[in-house]
């Protein structure tokens, strides 16, 4: 993919999200406040419509949600950001848009919970993303960045990914990604198509049959039909896996973290190597799909896992999916409201590699 590189600048998370989907040619974002992603509506306020595009402050998150809808269904380039309670109550449009089949990205900078619990960061919403926080059977793609660099680039594939297969694209960070301050080297796109919804967006049904945009299926078989459909797209899905895999290969013990953890672990792992430790990492950067054959492949050559989140234990049950009949995964979690650094983890892999040896 050819691409227009810019000037490198020195970013805070938030701000690479936003700089991202001006990039991606997003033209509406519609949003309410919420810490700790505050910094990306007030980024798009004076930056989209500079851009020639739309912003407007939702009266809630309830609203900002079925806007983002509207604006999917004529076809237009749309995001909204949010953080945890905000995406609790987004769940319901963003349901109807799957089952609609409508592209648009979300961003949850997910927070402490569960309640309003603080402004600090968590994993705590992995299972309301990438199991379908809403009703109904569907999947978000969710996209996992680790540094301000992968937020810019995620928010660029996102929004591809979200055309290609017509569904809402979640981008899910925490309160450590948003705040970070990093370089960033922006880079613009070439392949952007303007007529990516030509066949389907409501533009007005002048001089062509009339479009119909809906997830209410009433007739005998209907509805069975539309998810037979949906879940052979969601499966079509597993094309788009992403991880990135680190010391892996003569590792006794692979550490399964992702986003900003699987970055802090990537550092214990880094230092435990130097000292002579078989320890490994897999970081899964798309958590829809799930990188399930490659873990299941180490698990099949013998090595051991051991799942590190800033939760009370959610994706470890997708790598004791993934791994299941060769092997397991311990788990040490961070309790949400606690700050992790790479020394907190060296003692825990210790220790899973002493019982697994």
């Amino acid at each position: 993919m050819s691409q227009e590189t810019q000037e490198r600048l020195f970013v805070k998370g938030n701000e690479a999200i936003s700089r991202g989907a001006l990039a991606a040619n997003c033209r509406c974002y519609f949003g309410y406040p919420i810490t700790p992603q505050n910094d990306i509506p007030e980024f798009m306020s004076k930056a989209l419509p500079a851009a020639g595009g739309e912003f407007v402050q939702a009266e809630s998150e309830v609203a900002s949600a079925n806007m983002i809808l509207g604006a999917a269904a004529c076809g237009i380039r749309a995001m909204t950001s949010s953080s945890s309670p905000g995406m609790s109550l987004m769940q319901e449009a963003i349901s109807y848009m799957a089952g609609s089949e409508l592209p648009a990205v979300f961003v949850n900078m997910n927070r402490g919970g569960p309640g309003l619990g603080d402004i600090g960061p968590s994993q705590g919403d992995y299972f309301q993303t990438v199991k379908g926080g809403g009703h109904g059977d569907y999947n978000l793609l969710t996209l996992a960045p680790a540094s301000c660099q992968e937020a810019y680039d995620a928010v660029i594939e996102a929004f591809d990914l979200a055309f290609k297969y017509r569904n809402p694209v979640m981008i899910l960070g925490d309160a450590i990604l948003g705040n970070m301050q990093e370089p960033l080297l922006p880079w613009t796109p070439d392949h952007i198509d303007p007529n990516e919804a030509a066949d389907w967006g409501l533009t007005g049904a002048k001089d062509r049959e009339r479009r119909l945009h809906k997830s209410l299926y009433l007739r005998d078989g209907e509805l069975a039909g539309q998810n037979r459909k949906l879940q052979e797209k969601f499966a079509s899905m597993q094309v788009e896996v992403k991880a990135e895999v680190f010391e892996a290969e003569d590792a006794d013990l692979i550490v399964v973290a992702y986003g900003s953890i699987g970055r802090i672990v990537k550092s214990a792992v880094r230092k435990l190597r130097k000292e002579g430790h078989k320890v490994g990492l897999v970081r899964p950067i798309t958590l829809f799909p799930y990188p399930t054959d490659l873990l299941r492949d180490l698990a099949k050559q013998g090595k051991h896992f051991l799942t590190c989140e800033h939760n009370t234990g959610q994706m470890v049950e997708d790598v004791r999916l993934a791994v299941r009949g060769y092997a397991d995964s311990e788990f040490f979690g961070h309790m949400p409201g606690e700050l992790p650094v790479p020394d907190d983890y060296e003692q825990p892999i210790l220790d899973a590699l002493r019982r697994q040896s």
